[in-house]
C-alpha cells in the first residue's frame, strides 16, 4: 500500500512538471535576467521560438519516459519484493521484447532528430541582410560600427560608417527603471522586421556575444569573422552579456539591443550621422 501511495506520488509529480514545461511557450517573461527565474526570457526571434519550442517537446518527452520507467521500477520492486524473496522464477528469453525495447527508443530519438536538424539548419541559414552591424569585442567594453551607411563626402564611396563604442552605465549615472550591471551608455539600436546581419570579432581575447532574447550567442575570436542572422519581431529592450570569461571585469560588458520601428531607426541614423 505504501509502494503504491508513493508510486501515485511520483505519478503526480511527472504530470505536473509536464504541464507546467509544456505551457512554457504561452506564458510571458522578461527580456533581462531576473532572479531566481528557471525559465527562458520572451523570445522576440523566430530563432529563439524555435528553441524554445523544440526544448518544451524534447522536456515533454523526457518526463513521459523517466514516469515509465519510474513505473516499471516500482511495479518491479512490488512484485518481486522481499516477501517473494525465497521464491525462485525462471526467466526466459523473449525475442519480441527485445525488439519492442531497442525500436521504441530508436523512433523516439528520431522525433527528436527531426526537428533538431530543421532548427540547426535555420540558425545556420544567412538571408539576404537589410543591415549589417559589425561588433568588436574588447576588455571590456563593445564597440559597434554600421557600416552600411559609410560614405566619404568627396569621393562618394563608402568609408567611415556609424562607429561607438558601448561601455557599462555605472550606477551613480542609473536613472529609475534602469537596470544595474545590465545598461549601457550607448545601445544597439537596430529595426525591426529587419534581416540583420550580425560580425563579430575581438580586439585582444575571447568574448561572446550574447542576448538570450534574440537567440543569440556568437563567439568574438581575434582574427577571425564570425556571423549570424536574425529578424527581429516586436520592439523592446534585449539584454545580454559577455558568455565567455575573457578577464577581471568579464561581468562588467552588458549588450544592451534597442529594437524600434523603421522611422525610428531612420531618425536615429540620421542623428548619428549628423554627430559624425
Amino acid at each position: 500500500m505504501e509502494l503504491k501511495k508513493n508510486l501515485n506520488f511520483f505519478i503526480h509529480i511527472g504530470v505536473s512538471l509536464l504541464i507546467i514545461t509544456s505551457s512554457n511557450n504561452l506564458l510571458s517573461f522578461c527580456d533581462f535576467p531576473t532572479n531566481w527565474s528557471i525559465s527562458f526570457q520572451n523570445p522576440a526571434t523566430p530563432l529563439m521560438e524555435g528553441i524554445i519550442a523544440l526544448h518544451s517537446d524534447i522536456w515533454a518527452i523526457m518526463l513521459f519516459v523517466a514516469v515509465f520507467v519510474l513505473y516499471i521500477l516500482c511495479s518491479t520492486l512490488q512484485k518481486f519484493g522481499n516477501a517473494d524473496v525465497q521464491k525462485s522464477y525462471k526467466v526466459h528469453h523473449n525475442s519480441m521484447l527485445e525488439i519492442v525495447w531497442t525500436t521504441l527508443p530508436a523512433l523516439l530519438l528520431c522525433v527528436i532528430a527531426i526537428p533538431s536538424f530543421t532548427l540547426l539548419y535555420s540558425l545556420d541559414e544567412i538571408v539576404d541582410p537589410s543591415v549589417t552591424i559589425k561588433c568588436i569585442g574588447r576588455q571590456w567594453y563593445w564597440s559597434y560600427e554600421y557600416s552600411d551607411y559609410a560614405v566619404d563626402a568627396d569621393s562618394g564611396l563608402g568609408g567611415g560608417g556609424i562607429i561607438f563604442d558601448s561601455y557599462l552605465l555605472q550606477d551613480d549615472l542609473l536613472e529609475e527603471g534602469q537596470l544595474r550591471l545590465l545598461e549601457v551608455d550607448n545601445r544597439l539600436v537596430l529595426p525591426v522586421n529587419s534581416h540583420i546581419r550580425l560580425l563579430t570579432s575581438s580586439a585582444d581575447v575571447i568574448h561572446s556575444f550574447a542576448v538570450p532574447s534574440l537567440g543569440i550567442k556568437l563567439d568574438a575570436i581575434p582574427g577571425r569573422l564570425n556571423q549570424t542572422t536574425f529578424l527581429i519581431k516586436r520592439e523592446g529592450c534585449f539584454y545580454g552579456q559577455c558568455s565567455e570569461l575573457c578577464g577581471a571585469s568579464h561581468a562588467l560588458m552588458p549588450i544592451c539591443v534597442e529594437s524600434v520601428g523603421a522611422e525610428d531607426y531612420i531618425n536615429w541614423i540620421n542623428t548619428k550621422l549628423d554627430e559624425a
